[in-house]
């Protein structure tokens, strides 16, 4: 595995770039917070017991955030392994047809608008270094780039999120009074969520630089239209049985 100039230093000096994970916070926190409050609506709109809700929820949470943890961790581990793959067929074919490669480069820069001594020399420049000749065919022509960031922090960072933001939908219940209102304890926990859900919508709109209000919206929008599926669906269901 290689390692670039800058992230190498950064390990040397015990600093490590985590904010380059705060897209998969996002995400997974979104995914834990829409999946554990459709859960927590769902059990609502079918009239369950809150032990049973926090079971639900908890189970909710826990199993789907280690499985969408896992998820991640095999995409960008599959990312950095197709990466290498094709990079080591690329460094055979340096080392047994030079001239062919070579030739590709030429071609790769003359329709960038190199010609002439120009041509000549950038091509020169390239493949006097097999590691940067390999690297311009990985991104020139192949137009794949080496995933930087780590696997299991990816999965890591996914699932933390996914438990932590996830957490809060049942946070009314947790704490709440077994003997109150189920009722008050519902429009808390959608409180709860929807300040949840601005805030990583802010986080959102940050990573993407898209309009804060509109990402806030719409993450709001997300979590909403899932509770009110899942609400709709618990209360169903719970008249079907019970009819």
């Amino acid at each position: 595995m290689t390692v670039d100039h800058d992230h190498r230093e950064q390990i040397q000096h015990g600093v490590i770039p985590y904010q380059e994970y705060l897209g998969e916070f996002v995400y997974g926190g979104i995914d834990g917070a829409v999946t554990t409050f459709a859960v927590v609506a769902g059990a609502v709109g079918a009239d369950l017991s809150i032990s049973v809700i926090l079971i639900l929820g908890f189970a909710n949470l826990l199993a789907d955030g280690f499985s969408m943890s896992v998820g991640a961790y095999l995409s960008t581990k599959s990312e950095i392994d197709n990466y290498d793959k094709h990079r080591r067929i690329e460094e055979a074919e340096v080392a047994e047809i030079p001239e062919v490669e070579r030739e590709e480069i030429r071609e790769i820069y003359q329709n960038k608008g190199f010609e002439g001594e120009l041509l000549d020399q950038v091509v020169e420049v390239i493949t006097a270094d097999k590691d940067r000749w390999v690297d311009t065919m990985m991104k020139e022509e192949l137009e794949m780039v080496r995933e930087s960031k780590s696997p299991f922090r990816v999965g890591l960072v996914t699932y933390i999120s996914f438990v932590v933001v996830g957490l809060i939908p049942l946070l009314a219940y947790l704490f709440g009074d077994t003997e109150g209102a189920d009722d008050q304890m519902f429009w808390l926990s959608c409180s709860m969520t929807s300040v949840a859900f601005a805030l990583v919508g802010w986080l959102k709109a940050y990573i993407t630089q898209t309009h804060r209000l509109r990402a806030i919206a719409e993450t709001l929008f997300l979590g909403a239209s899932a509770a009110a599926v899942a609400y709709f669906v618990g209360d169903w269901l719970e008249k079907l049985i019970a009819g």
